[in-house]
This record gives structure tokens, sequence and C-alpha cells, in this order.
């Protein structure tokens, strides 16, 4: 285990700014815009097509965030009507390839975890009957 690694930096207490921040990156929005904005600029509306179940508010509310953590650019473009797109910072990018290597991990080990979830869901059967 590496000496340098505090469990406790992801503390619950509200005023924990890693907790924070974990809490906003590893929410299921933030995590699917900013794999759809890799390489990419998107339209707000692009972006809502893209992503199945958001609604725009909450769309709305997660550019927001992801904009004032840095992540996210949005640029306005002076047309009629308005159109503005949505980029990743090169903060966001750096972002982005860590959320690939998780998702190759979860990729390379989704068989492991389901029969592990199947022997426990079968644990619990025999254990309640």
């Amino acid at each position: 285990m590496d000496d340098d690694y505090d469990v406790r930096q992801w503390d619950t207490r509200e005023d924990c700014e890693v907790r924070q921040i974990l809490d906003r990156i590893a929410d299921k929005w933030s995590l699917l815009v900013i794999a759809l904005l890799d390489c990419q600029s998107l339209r707000f509306t692009q972006l809502r097509r893209e992503i199945d179940g958001v609604s725009q508010r909450m769309l709305s509310v997660t550019l927001r965030q992801l904009e004032r953590d840095g992540l996210v650019t949005r640029t306005v473009h002076p047309v009629v009507p308005p159109r503005v797109d949505y980029a990743l910072t090169p903060l966001g990018r750096t972002l982005h390839q860590t959320i690939k290597t998780l998702v190759t991990w979860t990729e390379e080990h989704q068989q492991e975890i389901a029969a592990a979830r199947a022997a426990y869901d079968s644990r619990r059967e025999m254990m309640e009957a």
C-alpha cells in the first residue's frame, strides 16, 4: 500500500473538496457528457439526444457544474438562433483518459462481477428460505 495514500481524503464532510469533486465527476450524467465530448464539441441538443434519459434541466445543471470545475468550455456563437457548443478543456481530456481506463477495467471484469453477483444472490436466497 502506498504510504502517501490516506483514505480519509474521501471524507464525507460537506466541506471536503476531494469528496465534492468525486461526487461531481462520478455521477452518471457527468461521465456520459465527458465521454461524448472526447475529441469533439457538441451542442446542447446533440448532447441531450445522445444521453438517454437525461432531462433538459439535469443536463443544464451538469454542464454548468462541469464548466465551473474547469472540465468543459461553453462557447456562445453570435448567430440567430443562438448556438452554444460544449467541449472538453485540457483538464477535462485528462479526466476522460481516466474514465476510459475505468471503463476498460469494467469491460475486462464484467463476467467475474456477474458471477460474483449470481453467487451472492444464490447464497442470499438459500439463507432466506
